[in-house]
């Protein structure tokens, strides 16, 4: 009787694991088929801002903002990366070697003084202790997707998103848009939908701009440095895409702060479609210096190590 006790006990042990084992399997696959915008096979974080960056490069300036969406072309022989892609990547690079923030953001500036960097930033790089200026321009959103990419919850997002901006940008407005933007990526890449983010961080942080579609301020959208003006119209340009070109193409077709829209728009479409065009990853990698390549595959590293 004892030994087929035994027996029985053991059988069920053994029953109970194999369904927890087949359970959890297919537990697993349905829990992939239920959220397909989650982060797989992923890799050219921070070139999602990169490219939008370089192909808005093209158009800044008063006589080459565009208004004609059929007319933007990605990488003409005008374009490069600038400022925002500099700061995006020194951000990148003190999160995952562990740097002061204000001091890699001197250092990557001041490496790339000619990147395009406004005036007050640049008393803030000839300065040998830099301290931050209260601004509430859009250089913050701009600069601050790693943060979105690597936070595993939503209060690690907000406090590295104010970290990124905190050095130069501490006015409330300005760290505010370096927190809805990479919110915005931190959500998207984690599943959450187009309705979420209208819903919880345009209609939240960005009221004023909450109700209006792309077409209703197009054609009357103008340069707008402030993180007020750039970072609603940019999420909305992200909320309206088709891809991520077209995502690209309508923040740079505003006829604004092309490179800089299109920098902020541009890794919430990728965080949300999970693609971007080989070839535009190419180009863009092709016209940046050693220390971003290396840096985008370090990132790339750490931000698939987290998932």
């Amino acid at each position: 009787m004892k030994s087929t006790s035994i027996r029985s006990v053991s059988s069920v042990v053994v029953e109970t694991a194999f369904f927890l084992v087949v359970f959890c399997f297919f537990r697993k696959k349905v829990v992939s088929l239920h959220y397909p915008n989650e982060c797989e096979h992923m890799k050219n974080y921070l070139m999602s801002e990169a490219i939008g960056d370089i192909a808005g490069s093209a158009y800044e300036g008063r006589t080459h903002r565009i208004k004609d969406y059929d007319k933007v072309k990605l990488f003409s022989s005008r374009a490069r990366f600038t400022d925002d892609t500099v700061l995006t990547f020194a951000c990148a690079e003190a999160f995952i070697d562990h740097l002061d923030m204000t001091m890699n953001l001197w250092k990557c500036a001041n490496e790339h003084r000619h990147a395009g960097f406004g005036s007050r930033f640049k008393l803030w790089m000839a300065d040998h202790n830099p301290q931050p200026y209260s601004s509430l321009g859009n250089g913050s959103a701009m600069r601050c997707s790693s943060a979105g990419w690597l936070a595993q919850s939503e209060e690690e997002c907000v406090r590295m998103a104010t970290e990124t901006a905190a050095p130069t940008h501490n006015h409330p407005e300005g760290i505010k848009g370096a927190v809805a933007t990479a919110l915005t990526i931190f959500h998207l890449k984690n599943g959450k939908d187009k309705d979420f983010v209208r819903e919880q961080i345009l209609d939240e942080y960005y009221p004023d701009w909450s109700n209006q579609r792309y077409a209703d301020f197009h054609d009357s959208y103008t340069f707008n440095s402030t993180c007020a003006g750039t970072v609603g119209p940019a999420l909305i340009c992200f909320l309206e895409s088709k891809d991520y070109v077209d995502c690209i193409k309508l923040a740079i077709a505003l006829g604004g702060d092309s490179d800089t829209l299109a920098a902020i728009a541009g890794p919430m479409a990728y965080a949300y479609y999970k693609k971007m065009p080989d070839a535009l990853v190419y180009q863009a990698m092709k016209m940046l210096p050693d220390w971003m390549v290396k840096v985008s595959e370090r990132f790339d590293e750490e931000v698939n190590l987290k998932k």
